[in-house]
């Protein structure tokens, strides 16, 4: 079918007349140019690419884009996206490739990484320096670093990076953000940007929507342009124009639909790329949807213990407003924007409702108000006179904005406080300019005291900015302090469409007064749960910690104020099996995200190198911690919105730090963070510089980076950061535990029992002075129990294996490394202590985040925590229990390296003869050696075979030396082969679990086979 398709668009061009593409007559091709095409790898036969297609290809000199990858995977609304860009060197000279993508403004660039000559370049989060005045000639960033921030002064809108590509070779760009997606006017609507400014060998859209809801409405729209926008946005209002019954989506697009799962992609090859435009700019390809919606308090979901919910009632009556508009009419709206602000003022007067009550305003050097002293209500004289007023409104002189605000806030405040105002009514000030005070007040802070000061919290001030001559941030910080929220409107939109889109959002209000409580003691760190309206069409998102996991159930209660009564709404939540639906419906997003990477496998023989698969590996991921990755993403908004809001430098200050603390855990690129990257050096003969340090060894990494060191570096411990919203303090406190710089230590003992590398598991048993090592070939994304002894001394360990390709020359198929360690102890009470290479999460009474890359010692009850700066990990639990986990990384590693963890057991004394695992099975195990019978079977020519007795079994074993401690040392073993078989109790898949914190039973009940 898609061969039809494209024989069809060729056929439709050679239709057409001389255009842009030309005529297309294959007889004009001859043998000797297809060979020109071979470079680019497209995904069409040369003999159809049109011959003005085929002269844009060759003759560009920039590096060509072989293939753009953009996959999405939408859980319960939370949007991540993973973008692949190759792009192709083909002179023989190093050229700039730049790599640039337009990003959501709502979203966070979570990670950046590039790929260039086989090696690995991985970006880096840091905070942001304050700004100090330089000279024009200097340059504040490090040589050879690029800043990767995609801000321009209000909004995150582009993520640009340039780096130099040798001659005759490729660059490997991946880029992942996220995002909340916000609920308006009754959809959810994603939006990718598909400009890549030049033609795509190979251009693949992939998005997977995954809800909890089933999905009720889905549409994709044609791709959108900025002139569009206003257009498509009013034609999806509920009182707006109608839109066409369903919106053709653009050429190449196939849409799958099930109950809970719904899959769209967009594939165009270069011929129809070049139909739609041929500068590379396609545009926006926009989907919007909903779901079902729960009555009564929403919909909660609950995932390693955190929670998310969703509050969206319907079927509500809607409750009187009043609203005042206050429109700039200074000499800069003259033309196209008043005219459009006139369109879209009129239309909205037809939508106002019986009950309400409005007036409105003009401002220029002047103010004049339509009925002084007073808000009228809606009526068809009101109504016609109003647009009167509207009609006559003649832009000329500068702009009073602080006078506005003030008469605007007067008015309402007095009718307020009159006998006509309804008691449960909403009341907002529509508040539009296009540009800068330039008459009367026009500090900025002066302008926000007076607003704060005739406000007095009585009702929320909406701000509309038109063009770009506009100071966005007074503006949004007027409508932050004031309970309502700002609209951009750029300078080449439709705004009489955006103006009334904006106003279709809040024209609507359902309820006022929201309040959403949880059960006391159960819940911390919860996002914002005072709301001050909810409008019709919107959503509600609130996002927490559980503060005890074994609990049953959650009560929530919600309150609020209708029209003409107050509600409450309150359930019981039943915890456990809000999780297991939640872990339900995220394993089959990790089951539609691995299918949509598997359709499409990366072509390019440099992205397959890499062992990087976005949309596979990083998806699932994100899918394991979703629900904790939007508590963070909400934490984060919140923080920079009280930043906004802040009276106070120390009160600013507070906010930035807990914003940045948790923009580092989650490695969000915020307006107070920066992503930085090292850029390869690239020699004048288009040649990449040799590496600056020698690459470590397959199998092992650079013992000066990761060996146990004889002792440990006093490092100044750094900062350690609390997740805890509200919180001021940079450095944990006593209650959190103790943080000091302890004396040197000359030497760190641990037992060989370990399992290290691809995994290679060892096991030491003193009793019968034996070692015994076997390999476990697990598969990426597996969680495998380690130890399991939760119902005696209530420790678990889990690890979670993660993917790497083979080197040149290896038998294997795929390694396995263990990306994560999670020790999960429950007594004397529940805690948890995740470690990965780049950072450590330690779940006490506070949870705290540290980096590994510090050399600092942490004790929260229990528990106590020593990190040696990039080399290893040692967890102690009430001092009978000990663990060491080395820290393996790499720096620009080839594509089959990949930072990883070794697990140690070093004291097991407390631990209890029941345990379990991997490794916790042969903790209180004897074991001995025997000869068998000949065997014709065995290779060589040894006349007996060794085996190891274990239990009742007897383990066919060969003797092995294997080097352990990144390689430091080497360990004389007995090696079982065929992945532990009969060695370990029952069968792999028995030790693997669902996930990081599952702290089940052994299946079978016992350590006995």
């Amino acid at each position: 079918m898609d061969k039809d398709c494209k024989m069809l668009a060729v056929t439709l061009l050679m239709c057409l007349s001389p255009c842009i593409l030309g005529q297309l007559q294959e007889s004009q091709f001859g043998e000797d140019i297809y060979s020109d095409l071979a470079d680019f790898d497209l995904d069409i036969a040369p003999r159809r690419v049109p011959r003005q297609v085929k002269a844009m290809l060759t003759k560009e000199t920039k590096p060509h884009i072989q293939e753009l990858s953009i996959k999405t995977t939408i859980i319960s609304r939370y949007a991540f996206t993973a973008v692949s860009c190759t792009m192709l060197n083909r002179h023989s000279a190093a050229a700039e490739g730049v790599f640039q993508f337009q990003i959501p403004a709502a979203a966070y660039v979570s990670n950046f990484t590039m790929i260039i000559g086989g090696r690995v370049y991985q970006s880096e989060v840091r905070p942001k320096e304050k700004k100090v005045k330089q000279d024009k000639g200097g340059d504040a960033r490090p040589k050879n670093k690029e800043s990767g921030d995609t801000r321009s002064e209000s909004e995150v809108e582009v993520f640009r990076m340039a780096a130099s590509i040798p001659g005759r070779n490729r660059a490997v760009f991946l880029l992942t953000y996220e995002e909340l997606l916000q609920r308006r006017l009754g959809r959810y609507e994603h939006v990718t940007s598909l400009r890549p400014l030049q033609l795509v060998s190979r251009l693949s859209l992939d998005v997977t929507i995954v809800d909890h809801s089933p999905v009720t409405f889905l549409e994709v729209l044609p791709l959108r342009n900025a002139k569009s926008y206003g257009a498509a946005a009013a034609a999806s209002g509920p009182s707006g124009p109608k839109a066409p019954a369903k919106p053709e989506p653009p050429v190449a697009t196939v849409i799958k639909q099930d109950k809970n799962v719904c899959k769209v992609t967009f594939g165009p090859n270069i011929v129809q790329q070049a139909r739609i435009t041929t500068n590379g700019i396609l545009g926006d390809f926009v989907i919007r949807y909903d779901v079902e919606r729960e009555m009564g308090i929403g919909d909660i979901q609950v995932l390693n213990g955190h929670f998310v919910h969703y509050f969206a009632p319907k079927d509500l009556p809607a409750v009187p407003k009043n609203v005042v508009f206050v429109i700039d009419t200074s000499a800069s709206m003259l033309g196209t924007k008043i005219r459009q602000t006139k369109d879209a003022l009129f239309t909205i007067l037809k939508d106002l409702r019986p009950g309400d009550s409005f007036n409105f305003i003009s401002f220029s050097s002047k103010i004049k108000v339509w009925q002084p002293n007073r808000l009228v209500p809606v009526t068809p004289l009101n109504v016609r006179d109003a647009k009167k007023f509207i009609y006559m409104l003649s832009p000329t002189g500068g702009t009073n904005i602080d006078t506005a605000i003030q008469t605007g806030s007067t008015l309402l405040g007095d009718y307020l406080s009159g006998p006509d105002a309804h008691q449960n009514s909403v009341s907002l000030i529509i508040f539009l300019t296009d540009g800068r005070p330039t008459v009367g007040e026009i500090q900025s802070p002066t302008i926000l005291g007076n607003t704060r000061t005739a406000v007095q919290e009585k009702f929320c001030i909406f701000t509309i900015g038109i063009g770009n001559d506009v100071d966005y941030r007074l503006l949004e910080r007027m409508a932050l302090e004031n309970c309502g929220m700002m609209r951009r409107i750029n300078e080449d939109a439709d705004a009489s469409a955006m103006l009334k889109g904006f106003y279709d959002e809040i024209g609507t209000p359902l309820l006022s007064d929201i309040r959403i409580n949880y059960t006391e003691d159960s819940v911390q760190y919860v996002t914002q749960h005072l709301f001050t309206n909810y409008f019709n069409g919107s959503e509600i998102v609130i996002a927490g910690k559980l503060t005890n996991q074994s609990s049953d159930s959650l009560h929530v209660q919600v309150t609020a104020s209708n029209s003409d009564k107050n509600i409450i709404l309150e359930t019981d939540v039943p915890l456990r099996q809000r999780q297991v639906e939640t872990e339900r419906h995220v394993k089959a997003a990790a089951v539609a995200a691995a299918a949509a990477a598997g359709a499409k496998a990366p072509a390019s023989g440099v992205t397959q190198g890499s062992g990087v698969k976005p949309g596979l590996e990083l998806e699932g991921s994100v899918a394991e911690d979703f629900v904790e990755r939007v508590w963070g993403f909400l934490s984060v908004k919140e923080g920079l919105r009280s930043r906004l809001r802040s009276q106070t430098s120390k009160e600013r200050e507070g906010h930035i730090e807990q914003a940045t603390n948790l923009s580092l855990t989650y490695h969000f690129l915020t307006p107070l963070t920066n992503m930085v990257v090292e850029r390869p050096e690239v020699l004048a003969d288009g040649t990449m510089a040799p590496a600056p340090t020698t690459a470590p060894a397959t199998d092992k990494v650079a013992s000066s980076a990761n060996e146990l060191l004889d002792e440990v570096e006093e490092d100044t411990p750094q900062s350690l950061h609390r997740e805890k919203p509200g919180s001021q303090s940079s450095t944990v406190s006593k209650t959190a535990g103790k943080v000091e710089r302890r004396p040197a230590k000359k030497s760190i003992t641990i037992s060989k029992t370990s399992a290290d590398g691809d995994p290679h598991f060892v096991v030491e048993f003193p009793l019968s002075k034996l070692t015994v090592c076997f390999n476990i070939n697990g598969e990426p994304g597996h969680v495998l129990r380690l130890v399991s002894d939760h119902k005696h001394s209530g420790v678990t360990v889990n690890g979670k294996l993660i993917g790497a390709p083979v080197p040149p020359g290896s038998h294997k198929h795929h390694r396995t490394y263990f990306s994560t360690i999670t020790i999960v102890v429950d007594r004397p009470r529940r805690a948890y202590i995740e470690v990965t290479p780049k950072k450590l999460i330690l779940d006490g009474r506070d949870r705290m985040v540290l980096p590994c890359d510090s050399t600092v010692a942490v004790e929260s009850g229990a528990l106590s925590v020593v990190i040696a700066a990039k080399s290893n990990v040692t967890v102690t639990i009430g001092g009978t229990v000990s663990f060491v986990i080395l820290v393996h990384q790499y720096k620009n590693p080839a594509p089959y390296q990949k930072d990883h963890l070794g697990f140690y057991i070093s004291n097991s004394k407390g631990l209890s003869n029941s345990c379990h695992g991997l490794l916790g099975q042969f903790l209180s195990e004897d074991v001995g050696l025997a000869e068998s019978p000949a065997n014709s079977s065995v290779q060589g020519n040894i006349k007996k075979t060794t085996v190891l007795k274990v239990k009742d079994r007897s383990v066919p074993v060969i003797h092995k030396t294997r080097r352990i401690y990144s390689g430091t040392q080497s360990v004389d073993c007995w090696f079982a082969r065929n992945n532990a078989a009969k060695l370990i109790d029952g069968q792999y898949e028995d030790y693997v679990v669902s996930h990081m914190f599952e702290t089940g039973d052994w299946p079978h009940g016992t350590n006995r086979a």
